[in-house]
C-alpha cells in the first residue's frame, strides 16, 4: 500500500460537483490489479482507477474530474448533489464523506483493504471492503453503512461503484456492452450491443456546465427470482484492444446495476435492491448497521470470454462453501424431465431403478409427487412434505427408497421447501408472522404461500422436515426447487424489498446450516430451472438446476454458455434420452451434460439393449473425464452459442496438455462440417472419446506456422462429438 500527492492543478468544472484540489492518492492490490484511491480533507475517498499489471498505466489526473466516492449513498430526504433524474450518483452524503481509517490484511492467499469514511452532517460511517486473491484479476467488494448518533433512513446503498471507464474515448462506439437475458428453458442468452445502440450517447452538456446526458443503461430484477430474465452480471468490452471488464451482482434476490455517461466518461454502480427499483428501504438506529450483498469485478486484458470464464471460474471456486461433491461429481438420474413428470409411483420408479443402475447411475432422484395422495393435487397443497402412502404399496416410499439402495445406488428426494399450499393443513397451523404480507394480507401466487425465513417458526418447520427425512430414508441427495417469484417482498416489519433480502439471506444460511448437520448430503439449488443462478446461490449450492428445457436439441446453447455464470462442476444438465430416439440423438444429449453434470433424464426404461449401451457409455466416458472437471477452465471455441446456431462448441481446458470439445451439429442448415481451432500446438493428437463410432470424423489439419485445427464432419443433424486433443 502506497501514498503519492497529487497535484492540485484542475480544469474549470461546476462549483456544485467540484472536486477540490490536492489529495492524496492510496494505492495498494496484488500482482495482477492496482487500485488507486483519491482522499483529502475536503475530498470523498474516490477509486480513480483499478489498473491490470498489463495494461498501460493510466493518468491518475486525469480521472480526478470524473470520479466518484468509493460508495455511492442516497438517504431519506437528503437527495442528490448537482444532478437529478433516476441515477443512483451524487447523493449528498456520499459527496460528504472522508476517509476517517484504513485497514489492510492479508491472510492464506487473501489480500483485504478496509476503507472507513464518515459522513459529518448525517452521522452515516461507511466501510468499504475490497477483496484480492493471489493471482487474480477479480476484484471483490462490499459496503458495510453504520448510522452515527442519530437515526437515518437508508434508500440506496452501492456494493461497487467504479468511475472512468470511457475516459479518452469515443465510448458511444468504441465500447460494447455485453448483457444476458435468461429466459425460461432458454437460460444464458448473452448479446453485445454498443453504448449508443442500448441508448446512451455523449450529448455534449458538459461544454454547457452539465455532468453529462442524465441518461443510464440500467439492468434490474426484482422480486425473488434472481435470474428470471436476465442475469446480475454484465462486460464491457473494449472493441479497438478486445480488453474486458466483466462484473456480477452476488444475491440470490432483487438487484440493479446501472452503466451512465458523467463528464464525458463512464461510470459503473452496482447494488442490491433499491428504493427506486425494488420497494427497498431501512431505518438504522443509533449504532444498527446494514451490510450490502457483495459484487465482484474481473479486467481482463486479452483472451476475451474464455480469460473472463477463466478468472470469474477460479474466484467463484475460491468462495464457495466447500462440499465433497463439487469434486465427486456423482452421476444422477432425476425422474421428473420427459418421465413422471410429478407423478411417481412404485409401479413406474420400478422400471426406472432398474434401467438407472444397468446405466451406472449413482444417484436417484424422485422428484415432485411422492407426498401426493389426491393424483394430481400436489401443486397447491405442498407444505407437510408427508409421504404419500397410495402411491407407494408394499413398504411405502421407505420400501421404495430401500429397492433404489439395492440396485446400488444413493436415494434422493425433491423438496419445495419455501412454498406452503393454500389448501395445506400447515397453512393455518403456522403464524401468520412466518408467511410474506404486503397491507396486512397474507400473499397467495398461484394457489401457494410464502414462508418468511426470517421467522424462528418457519425455519423451525423446515429443520424437523429435513430432519425427519434424513432420519426416515438417510437421504444422500435433496433437490430444492423454487417455482413461485413472490413479488417484492413481505412489508411485514418494514419496507418490502428489506423483507425479502432478509429472507434471501436466510434461506442460504438455513440451506448451509442444512448440510452442516448432515454432512453427507448434497443440496441441488433449483428455482424453475435455471432462475436462481446467481453467484450467492453458487457459492452455498454444490449443484444447480440450469434449465427446464425438455428438448434435447435445445439443450447445446444452454449448456455450452453456462461456465460464464456458473463453475462447470456445479452445472446440471439435462440429458434426457428415450426410445423412440435414434443412437445419434442418444449421443447428442449425452454430450450436452459431458463436461459438466450429468442429470440424466427420460423414459429410460424403454430404451433397448443396443441404446441402453449407447448412454452407459456415455455414463462411462463420463466418469473418465469427471476427475479433471473440477479443475478444468471453460473456452468457447465458436464464442458464445447463439440460440438457433447450427453448430455449438463448448469446451474445458484439463490442465496445460490436455482440451476436450463438445461438438453438436443440430437441425436447421446444410453444412455437414465445420473447423475448430485446436490450440495445443502444430501437432496435436485428437480422439473421439465418444461415440464409439465417431472416430473417423475428426481430422486434425495440422498448423503450417500456428496452432493446428480440427476438421469435423457431422453427416447427420441433431448428432454430437466428444473430442480429447493432447498437446
Amino acid at each position: 500500500m502506497t501514498l503519492a500527492h497529487i497535484s492540485p492543478e484542475l480544469e474549470d468544472k461546476p462549483p456544485t460537483l467540484e472536486v477540490a484540489a490536492g489529495g492524496e492518492v492510496l494505492s495498494w492490490g496484488n500482482d495482477c490489479l492496482q487500485l488507486h484511491f483519491l482522499h483529502g480533507e475536503h475530498i470523498a475517498p474516490r477509486l480513480l482507477a483499478i489498473q491490470h499489471a498489463q495494461l498501460q498505466p493510466r493518468d491518475l489526473e486525469e480521472l480526478r474530474r470524473s470520479s466518484l466516492p468509493i460508495v455511492e449513498i442516497a438517504l431519506a430526504g437528503d437527495g442528490r448533489h448537482g444532478t437529478a433524474g433516476k441515477r443512483h450518483v451524487d447523493g449528498g452524503a456520499a459527496q460528504r464523506l472522508r476517509l476517517t481509517g484504513v485497514q489492510e490484511s492479508e491472510a492464506e492467499g487473501l489480500r483485504r483493504l478496509e476503507l472507513r469514511a464518515a459522513d459529518p452532517v448525517s452521522g452515516v460511517i461507511a466501510t468499504v471492503h475490497y477483496e484480492l486473491g493471489t493471482g487474480s484479476s477479480v476484484l471483490r467488494c462490499w459496503t458495510e453503512l453504520q448510522a452515527g448518533s442519530s437515526a437515518v433512513g437508508v434508500e440506496y446503498v452501492s456494493s461497487l461503484t467504479l468511475s472512468g471507464l470511457g475516459h479518452g474515448q469515443d465510448w458511444e462506439e468504441q465500447l460494447g456492452l455485453w448483457q444476458a437475458a435468461n429466459p425460461w428453458s432458454g437460460e444464458f442468452r448473452w448479446g453485445r450491443a454498443t453504448l449508443a445502440e442500448r441508448g446512451l450517447y455523449n450529448v455534449g452538456m458538459v461544454e454547457y456546465g452539465q455532468v453529462g446526458s442524465k441518461n443510464r443503461i440500467a439492468s434490474t430484477s426484482t422480486g425473488a427470482w434472481s435470474t428470471a430474465e436476465q442475469l446480475p452480471m454484465g462486460i464491457l468490452e473494449d472493441l479497438a484492444t478486445g480488453s474486458m471488464l466483466a462484473w456480477q451482482l452476488e444475491h440470490n434476490g432483487a438487484w440493479h446495476y446501472e452503466l451512465g455517461d458523467r463528464y464525458d466518461d463512464l461510470y459503473l454502480t452496482v447494488s442490491g435492491p433499491t428504493a427506486a427499483e425494488h420497494q427497498w428501504s431501512v431505518t438504522l438506529e443509533s449504532g444498527e448497521t446494514f451490510t450490502t450483498v457483495p459484487a465482484a469485478v474481473a479486467v481482463v486484458p486479452s483472451g476475451g470470454f474464455d480469460a473472463v470464464a477463466a478468472e470469474l471460474t477460479a474466484y467463484r471456486r475460491s468462495i464457495r462453501r466447500p462440499h465433497p461433491d463439487n469434486v465427486e461429481l456423482h452421476v444422477i438420474y432425476n425422474d421428473f424431465l420427459n418421465c413422471l413428470m410429478s407423478d411417481p409411483t412404485t409401479e413406474k420408479e420400478l422400471p426406472l431403478i432398474a434401467a438407472a443402475a444397468a446405466l451406472g447411475v449413482e444417484v436417484f432422484c424422485i422428484d415432485a409427487g411422492w407426498y401426493d395422495d389426491e393424483n394430481g393435487g400436489w401443486w397447491d397443497s405442498v407444505g407437510e412434505w408427508e409421504p404419500s402412502i397410495n402411491r407407494f404399496p408394499d413398504g411405502g416410499l421407505a420400501g421404495l427408497i430401500g429397492k433404489i439402495r439395492d440396485a446400488g445406488m444413493k436415494p434422493g428426494l425433491w423438496l419445495e421447501p419455501e412454498v406452503v399450499g393454500a389448501r395445506s393443513r400447515l397453512a393455518g397451523l403456522l403464524p401468520a408472522e412466518a408467511f410474506f404480507s404486503r397491507g396486512g394480507e397474507r400473499i397467495k401466487e398461484w394457489g401457494r404461500y410464502q414462508l418468511d425465513l426470517r421467522h424462528p417458526a418457519a425455519r423451525a418447520h423446515l429443520d424437523g422436515v429435513v430432519d425427519r427425512l434424513m432420519a426416515d430414508f438417510d437421504l444422500a441427495y435433496l433437490k430444492l426447487d423454487y417455482n413461485i417469484d413472490i413479488g417484492a417482498g413481505t412489508d411485514l416489519n418494514g419496507a418490502a424489498g428489506a423483507g425479502l433480502l432478509d429472507h434471501n439471506r436466510a434461506f442460504l444460511e438455513w440451506v448451509t446450516d442444512v448440510m452442516d448437520r448432515h454432512p453427507g448430503l448434497t443440496v441441488e439449488g433449483c428455482a424453475a430451472g435455471g432462475s436462481r443462478t446467481d453467484g450467492a446461490s453458487g457459492a452455498v449450492f454444490p449443484v444447480q438446476s440450469l434449465t427446464d428445457q425438455q428438448d434435447f436439441a435445445k439443450t447445446p446453447p444452454i449448456s455450452a454458455a453456462a461456465p460464464l455464470a456458473i463453475t462447470p462442476e456445479q452445472s446440471g444438465v439435462w440429458a434426457s434420452v428415450e426410445g423412440p430416439m435414434g443412437d445419434e440423438q442418444l449421443a447428442f444429449s449425452m454430450i450436452s451434460a459431458l463436461l459438466s453434470r450429468v442429470h440424466l433424464a427420460g423414459r429410460i426404461d424403454t430404451l433397448g439393449p443396443a441404446q441402453l449401451e449407447v448412454v452407459r457409455a456415455g455414463v462411462e466416458a463420463y466418469k473418465l473425464l469427471r476427475a479433471g472437471i473440477p479443475t478444468s477452465l471453460p473456452t468457447f471455441p465458436l464464442g458464445l452459442p447463439g440460440w438457433r446456431d447450427q453448430w455449438i462448441a463448448q469446451g474445458a481446458r484439463l490442465g496445460e496438455r490436455m482440451l476436450a470439445i463438445a461438438v453438436h451439429r443440430r437441425g436447421g442448415g446444410t453444412e455437414q462440417s465445420i473447423e475448430l481451432p485446436a490450440w495445443l500446438g502444430q501437432h496435436p493428437a485428437a480422439t473421439v472419446a465418444y461415440p464409439a463410432w465417431g472416430g473417423t470424423d475428426v481430422v486434425v489439419v495440422p498448423g503450417s506456422q500456428g496452432p493446428a485445427a480440427l476438421h469435423i464432419t457431422l453427416e447427420e443433424e441433431n448428432s454430437a462429438r466428444l473430442i480429447l486433443i493432447q498437446a
